[in-house]
């Protein structure tokens, strides 16, 4: 079998941040690395969950939603992938992630789709450090451009 491209990004290397994973014909898929690889410290299940939860509701009810396909969580718990149609720019999904962690890092109150009938598993959410991950995710992704958007070699 081949290996499959995300296997072949060197994850020694890799760094906390946002970059282009790949492109797939109209479709850009965006790797949102927030803990670096193999460093110990992972997202935690109820931290993972709720970053889902409200990411995927505000970048499916942004200006860009038309354009989202997907928002969903890493295996590895060290990020997120985000997969857009090729109609929006590289700081636009840059700004759609900024605003998603800003949105996360100020959530109040009930969690949306963390009712019993909407959710799988609506018991684990953590939303003290889901939006503290957003916040520390905004430190690093505050002055980001699409010269950042490359993986390191």
């Amino acid at each position: 079998m081949k290996k499959i491209a995300s296997f072949t990004v060197n994850h020694d290397k890799l760094e906390k941040g946002m970059y282009i994973s790949r492109i797939d014909g109209d479709v850009v898929t965006y790797d949102i690395r927030m803990k670096k690889p193999n460093g110990g410290d992972y997202l935690g299940n109820g931290e993972l969950h709720t970053i889902e939860h409200l990411f995927a509701t505000f970048a499916r009810n942004s200006e860009i939603s038309d354009s989202v396909i997907y928002v969903g969580p890493m295996g590895c718990r060290t990020g997120f992938y985000l997969l857009v149609r090729d109609s929006i720019s590289h700081s636009q999904a840059i700004k759609i992630v900024q605003d998603s962690f800003r949105f996360i890092a100020d959530f109040e109150g009930e969690i949306p789709g963390s009712k019993k009938e909407e959710c799988g598993n609506y018991l684990e959410h953590d939303l003290k450090t889901a939006k503290k991950t957003a916040e520390d995710m905004l430190e690093i992704l505050g002055n980001y451009t699409e010269n950042n958007l490359k993986y390191k070699e």
